[in-house]
């Protein structure tokens, strides 16, 4: 495969005497009808298989989930996002401690939200660090950015990301953290390989999500979240990320950590 797509099949050679005759038999003839048919095959299954990858990254997974953000005002979404009883609020610190940030660590909080992670990832980093607050939703990094300089907050920018990309410098950030975010990506591949891009080399993902197990889960978690653990973890390493380590301190979420080669 070639820049744009374009597919080259090596032709295949004949036998070519000492003397420059072209040698002919009735076995080289049917391997060479074979290979060329082989060949046709390979190139069709490929053309398939690309245009089917390319169809299926334009399909969303999850269409119309983030609505609700644009349906509700800011200040109701933040009041639900920041109270005791939701379990990544009250594990929070416990969550930052288990992502291993470091003074002077560039951080990517992605679907930051009302900035819950933000902020406590712009403290843990430093002056010297510097914490991207991304969101799909503009209403919400606007809101969310001017509570911030209200705060005080100087080394956290707001970025407005599609559903498909990061727009982050590549290799410019070591960690890109999501928190019950994962199952709101309506493109998870997509989003992934933005994610890779913009690590640095040896940097990390943190996935904190629901756990979505038929049988035992909420109603609410089996019909909101489409992906079980071990799904996000092969949707993950089928894109180059590398799992690391998996914790177990919280009952509903469970907290996952990729490296990028």
């Amino acid at each position: 495969m070639q820049p744009g797509g374009a597919v080259v099949v090596s032709g295949l050679q004949s036998r070519v005497g000492s003397e420059g005759s072209v040698l002919h038999n009735v076995s080289g003839d049917c391997s060479m009808k074979a290979a060329k048919t082989m060949s046709h095959a390979a190139l069709l299954c490929s053309m398939l298989l690309f245009v089917s990858g390319v169809f299926a990254q334009d399909k969303s997974v999850a269409p119309g989930i983030n609505q609700p953000f644009l349906d509700r005002p800011f200040e109701a979404w933040a009041d639900s996002f920041h109270k005791e009883g939701r379990e990544v609020f009250d594990k929070r610190n416990e969550i930052v401690a288990a992502s291993q940030l470091k003074p002077g660590m560039t951080v990517a909080d992605i679907g930051a939200g009302t900035g819950l992670f933000s902020r406590l990832f712009s403290n843990a980093v430093g002056a010297g660090g510097k914490v991207y607050a991304v969101d799909v939703t503009k209403p919400f990094v606007d809101a969310t950015m001017a509570n911030l300089r209200k705060e005080g907050f100087v080394n956290i920018t707001g970025v407005v990301n599609s559903p498909k990309d990061v727009p982050l410098p590549a290799a410019s950030v070591d960690l890109c953290f999501l928190s019950d975010v994962y199952h709101h990506f309506e493109y998870p591949q997509a989003m992934l390989r933005a994610m890779l891009a913009a690590l640095k080399p040896g940097g990390t993902l943190v996935i904190v999500e629901f756990d979505r197990i038929e049988g035992v889960s909420s109603p609410r978690i089996l019909e909101h979240v489409r992906q079980d653990q071990a799904t996000l973890i092969r949707e993950a390493e089928s894109e180059g990320f590398r799992l690391i380590e998996e914790k177990r301190f919280m009952k509903q979420n469970y907290f996952l950590r990729f490296a990028k080669p």
